[in-house]
C-alpha cells in the first residue's frame, strides 16, 4: 500500500530542488512508462491502477497497485493517467565531442525542450548539451512532451563554451543574420546551437561558432521569427538530408 511519505515524496518531485535532492523524477502514462521500462533508466517504483502487460518485465517489488484516489494525489496532470513511474536520474554520462549534437542555450519553455528532444530522437541525434540556465529536462512538463524520447537521448548540463572549445566538428549557430541553411555545406560532425528566440544566441557563443546559419523567409510574410522547436526541426531536416546524400 502506498504510504503518506511516498505520496509526499512524489509530490515534491514537481520541484527541481527535490528532484536534485533525491535524484529522482516522475513519468506518467502507459506509453511513456513503457518506453522507460524498455530503456536503461533505473526504476524506483511504479504505481498503477491495473497491471499492464509490459509490467511483467519489472521486478514485482517495484510495483504497487493503487486506487484512483491515490493515483490522483501523486499525478501532476489535470487528466491523470492510470500509471505513474518514479525513476532515478542517470549519473556519470560521458560528454562526447565528436558526435552530432544539439546545444541548447537558456531555453525556458518545457514544451519546446521536450519537442527538441523528440526531434533529436527522430533524426538520430543521441546527445543534447544544455546550458545551466536551460529548463530542467526532468521537469514533468518536459518529460511528458518528449513522449518517451528522453529514454533514448543523453541530455547533459555543461558549460557550453568549454564544450564547444573541445568539440571536433562544425559549430553551427542558428542566427537570423546567418547564411541560408540551404546553402551551407555539411560534411562533418556538427554541434547545432539553438537559443531562446526572444534573446538569440549569446555573443560569446556566436564568436565560438564556425558557421552562422539561418532559415530564409520566402514570400511576403510578416512573421518575424519561428518557434525554436520548429526552427530546430527545419534545420535538422536539411542537415541530416544533406549528410544522407553525401
Amino acid at each position: 500500500m502506498i504510504t503518506q511519505n511516498e505520496i509526499k515524496l512524489i509530490q515534491s518531485l514537481q520541484q527541481k530542488k527535490f528532484r536534485q535532492k533525491y535524484n529522482l523524477f516522475v513519468a506518467e502514462g502507459k506509453k511513456l512508462v513503457q518506453e522507460f521500462v524498455k530503456s536503461d533508466f533505473k526504476i524506483q517504483k511504479i504505481y498503477a491502477t491495473t497491471s499492464f502487460d509490459f509490467l511483467s518485465e519489472v521486478d514485482s517489488s517495484k510495483l504497487e497497485i493503487v486506487n484512483e484516489a491515490q493515483l490522483k494525489k501523486i499525478s501532476s496532470l489535470t487528466n491523470h493517467q492510470e500509471i505513474v513511474c518514479v525513476l532515478c536520474i542517470p549519473e556519470n554520462n560521458s560528454v562526447l565531442h565528436h558526435v552530432d549534437t544539439i546545444v541548447l542555450e537558456n531555453l525556458q519553455d518545457p514544451g519546446n525542450v521536450g519537442t527538441i528532444i523528440r526531434l533529436a530522437d527522430w533524426f538520430g541525434i543521441s546527445q543534447i548539451i544544455c546550458s545551466e540556465n536551460t529548463v530542467d529536462v526532468y521537469n514533468p512538463k518536459v518529460v511528458q512532451a518528449t513522449m518517451g524520447s528522453l529514454s533514448r537521448i543523453t541530455v547533459l548540463y555543461q558549460n557550453i563554451p568549454d564544450f564547444i572549445k573541445e568539440y571536433k566538428g562544425m559549430i553551427l549557430a542558428a542566427d537570423m543574420q546567418g547564411e541560408s541553411i540551404y546553402q551551407t555545406a555539411i560534411n562533418e560532425p556538427f554541434a547545432l546551437i539553438m537559443a531562446n528566440e526572444g534573446n538569440g544566441i549569446s555573443d560569446e557563443l556566436l564568436a565560438l561558432s564556425t558557421h552562422k546559419i539561418s532559415i530564409p523567409k520566402f514570400g511576403n510574410s510578416e512573421v518575424e521569427s519561428l518557434n525554436v522547436a520548429m526552427s530546430t526541426g527545419i534545420i535538422l531536416s536539411e542537415i541530416i538530408g544533406k549528410k544522407q546524400r553525401i
